[in-house]
C-alpha cells in the first residue's frame, strides 16, 4: 500500500529534501533517520544528474558534488533498500526524466516499488509528456506527483483532476532556492486544487525559514525545504546532521500550530 497518505494523517506535513550522495550515500542514510526522528513525516530523495535545470545554485552545486563522488541510480537504490530495513517513512524520488528514461523507465519504476519508494516527482516533465512515466507508475503503485506552478487556473485545475499522492505546488516561478519573500497568491492555487480533488496539496521553492513555513501552513497541507537544508549539507559535509536534525525539528514546530 502506497503509504504517502499517512504523511497527511497527524497534522500539517513536513517535507525536506536531499540530494543523494552529498555528502556520501552513508550520510544520505543517516540524514533520513534523523530528519525522521526530528519530525519529518515524508522525505524527498534527489537522484543527481547532470543537467537539473529545475534547480538553484545550491542543489545544482549538491548534484555536481554527488556524482563526482560517483554516486549512480544503481547505487541509490541499494542505499534505499538498505533504509527500508530500518523506516518505513513515506519516501519519494525527485529526478529528472533522462535518469528515469535512461535506466528504462519500466525498469527503474518496478525496482522504486518494489524497493517500498512511494512515489516519483520528475521535475522537467510537463503534464502533457507524462505518458509512459505515469503510466508505469499506475502499474506498480507508485504515485506520479504533479508539480502546479503559479499559471493558469484552467492549467492547475486539469493537472489537479488526474493527481496521485499529493499536488506539489511550486510557491514562485523559476528555479528552486531560498527567497526572502513569497508574493504568489498560494490561497488561490490551492483553492483551485481542493475543487478538483481531496488529495493534499504541499507547497515548495523558496521556504527556509519558519516563519515562512508557518505562513505557507495556514492554507496548504504540507511544507516543502529543498535549498536550506542542501546548503546545510554542503556547509558541514560529513558533520551535517545534527545541523540538519536541528532545522527540521524547529521548521515541522512552525507547521505544528495548524492541525489538518
Amino acid at each position: 500500500m502506497n503509504k504517502i497518505i499517512y504523511a497527511f494523517e497527524h497534522g500539517k506535513a513536513f517535507i525536506p529534501f536531499i540530494t543523494c550522495g552529498d555528502p556520501s550515500l552513508e550520510v544520505t542514510k543517516q540524514l533520513v533517520y534523523a530528519m525522521e526522528e526530528a519530525g519529518a513525516d515524508l522525505i524527498e530523495l534527489g537522484i543527481p544528474f547532470s543537467d537539473p535545470t529545475a534547480e538553484g545554485a545550491v542543489i545544482q552545486e549538491a548534484n555536481v558534488r554527488a556524482l563526482k563522488a560517483g554516486v549512480t541510480t544503481d547505487k541509490i537504490f541499494e542505499m534505499v533498500e538498505e533504509l527500508r530495513r530500518h523506516t518505513q517513512i513515506p519516501l519519494v524520488f525527485m529526478t529528472y526524466a533522462n535518469v528515469v528514461f535512461s535506466y528504462g523507465t519500466k525498469r527503474f519504476v518496478q525496482k522504486a516499488a518494489q524497493l517500498g519508494v512511494d512515489g516519483i516527482i520528475l521535475a522537467d516533465v510537463p503534464y502533457e509528456e507524462k505518458g509512459e512515466f505515469a503510466q508505469a507508475c499506475g502499474q506498480y503503485d507508485v504515485a506520479w506527483i504533479c508539480m502546479i506552478a503559479p499559471t493558469s487556473q484552467q492549467r492547475i485545475r486539469m493537472i489537479a483532476k488526474e493527481a496521485k499522492g499529493f499536488l506539489y505546488c511550486v510557491s514562485s516561478l523559476g528555479v528552486t532556492g531560498m527567497r526572502s519573500e513569497i508574493t504568489t497568491d498560494l490561497a488561490a492555487m490551492i483553492q483551485a486544487v481542493k475543487e478538483e480533488t481531496d488529495l493534499p496539496c504541499a507547497v515548495g521553492f523558496g521556504i527556509s525559514t519558519p516563519k515562512q513555513a508557518a505562513q505557507i501552513a495556514k492554507t496548504a497541507d504540507g511544507v516543502i525545504v529543498g535549498s536550506a537544508i542542501v546548503a546545510l549539507c554542503g556547509q558541514y559535509g560529513k558533520d551535517c546532521v545534527p545541523h540538519v536534525a536541528a532545522y527540521v525539528r524547529h521548521m515541522k514546530e512552525a507547521i505544528c500550530p495548524y492541525p489538518v
